[in-house]
């Protein structure tokens, strides 16, 4: 072999190593990217997932989803509630849609129902106080009835439609009987405020009462003919065809009249 041959031979192995070097470099490189990015996302990518909607549903079909999902559902508190029936999700954390790992724990609150509260009772009381004693603990004073009676007072309830006791929903109404003492001529009187003149011309007549002596005040912030104060006062007790003196709103461009035959 003459020098020129061996002489390119050299260069020759010298490329071949040179590549095999590159090639490898290339090689380890891209091992590398593969195995501390491509790989990490992929696994983790796969280890995430989006939680569920389950706000709303009962609680044994919110435990099969989120189970479903791979996900760990465990029960929180329970708290009254209007809008779930009782046994219902009302509220979830994480909140639907959030990404999390698999495996994770979603706290679930549960609706116990809507709220109640107990009945308390009125009998013996007077229309004021029982309807502080109904406000007092959420719930609304109903119609009143009154009844002859020789054992109850004069304006004292004799009977409430709803017993003492009972567990009822917030902001129920409780209706009552309210004694008219010995002569039905007892006759409570209404509340006549904000309404127009026309209004308690109807009403006063439904109760057996009459409309007494009308003062006409000028007020700028109410329509005219709207009564603004009336006398005897509301819950006041008077007899049949009793007068009711009202005070009248009215505009400065009228002229003022105490007397309405």
């Amino acid at each position: 072999m003459n020098t020129v041959q061996r002489i390119f031979n050299r260069i020759l192995r010298m490329k071949i190593v040179k590549l095999f070097l590159w090639l490898s470099g290339i090689f380890f490189v891209l091992l590398f990217i593969f195995d501390s990015f491509v790989m990490p996302w992929y696994v983790n990518k796969q280890s995430t997932l989006q939680v569920p909607n389950v706000v709303g549903k009962k609680e044994e079909e919110a435990f099969k989803i989120l189970q479903a999902a791979n996900l760990e559902p465990k029960r929180g508190e329970i708290r009254q509630d209007n809008k779930y029936p009782e046994g219902y999700v009302v509220l979830q954390n994480p909140p639907s849609d959030q990404t999390v790992k698999l495996g994770r724990r979603v706290y679930l609150t549960i609706s116990g129902g809507e709220q109640q509260v107990v009945v308390p009772g009125l009998r013996g009381k007077s229309i004021r106080d029982s309807k502080f004693s109904l406000e007092r603990v959420g719930l609304k004073q109903g119609s009143i009835r009154y009844q002859i009676s020789n054992d109850f007072p004069e304006g004292t309830i004799i009977t409430q439609d709803i017993t003492s006791g009972v567990k009822v929903k917030r902001g129920s109404y409780i209706s009552i009987l309210v004694s008219a003492g010995q002569s039905i001529d007892s006759i409570y009187v209404p509340s006549l405020l904000g309404k127009t003149l026309s209004e308690v011309r109807k009403i006063l007549k439904d109760k057996g009462l009459k409309i007494g002596n009308i003062t006409y005040q000028i007020n700028n912030e109410l329509l005219p003919n709207t009564i603004i104060d009336q006398l005897p006062r509301e819950n006041d007790v008077v007899t049949v065809d009793k007068e009711i003196d009202l005070f009248v709103s009215q505009t400065p461009n009228k002229n003022f009249q105490t007397k309405e035959n």
